[in-house]
């Protein structure tokens, strides 16, 4: 995805969990909560397989986590561990995490499912939450997105698709007890609708 780096670099997490709009919309429709940074702790040993460091940033409802891969700032790889035991990488840095977050809050469903189906899971987003473009351009703005220049959903999960295969799948291979990896977080990569469908 190449739409522009927010206007301010190195404070999107800090927006995560401080702006009213921002966390409305994470949190409340996203599933992104990176409002209480003490309680992000990883389960005991769950680690990345390459021994490199894997910092929890924002949770899920269900307890899955946000982590960032490896040393740096907000630019780092983001990998998504699952208590179900999946996981897999989602974004090369927060804010490409945040752009996914932005137009696909649905990306956990993509996995598998045709351009139809996904638009049937789009549909049923917008039932629960009427007003998600207005929550979704108010925190975009609030991060520093044009929600005009945002990517489309298509190219977002192509994105998706992209990063569960190759290096940075393996750079975000991630293991628990035993060091036994766990299962990729897309065993199929994601069939996001093509361009123009």
């Amino acid at each position: 995805m190449n739409a522009p780096a927010p206007a301010r670099p190195e404070a999107l997490l800090h927006l995560l969990g401080a702006d009213e709009d921002v966390v409305a919309y994470f949190a409340g429709v996203a599933d992104l909560d990176a409002s209480d940074p003490a309680s992000h702790l990883l389960e005991d040993g769950i680690q990345l397989a390459s021994g490199a460091r894997l910092e929890q940033f924002a949770r899920a409802a269900s307890g899955d986590a946000f982590c960032f891969v490896g040393e740096g700032g907000e630019e780092r790889p983001v990998a998504y561990v699952s208590l179900d035991g999946e996981a897999g990488p989602l974004a090369l840095g927060l804010a490409e995490l945040l752009q996914l977050c932005l137009v696909a809050p649905w990306w956990r469903d993509a996995p598998g499912r045709t351009a139809g189906e996904l638009r049937a899971v789009a549909e049923e987003y917008r039932e629960d939450v009427p007003d998600l473009d207005r929550r979704r351009d108010r925190a975009a703005r609030a991060l520093g997105f044009d929600p005009a220049g945002l990517p489309s959903e298509a190219a977002a999960l192509a994105r998706l698709a992209e990063l569960s295969r190759g290096p940075v799948a393996a750079a975000c291979l991630v293991v628990g007890y035993g060091n036994e990896p766990l299962a990729p977080l897309f065993g199929t990569a994601p069939n996001g609708p093509r361009a123009g469908s």
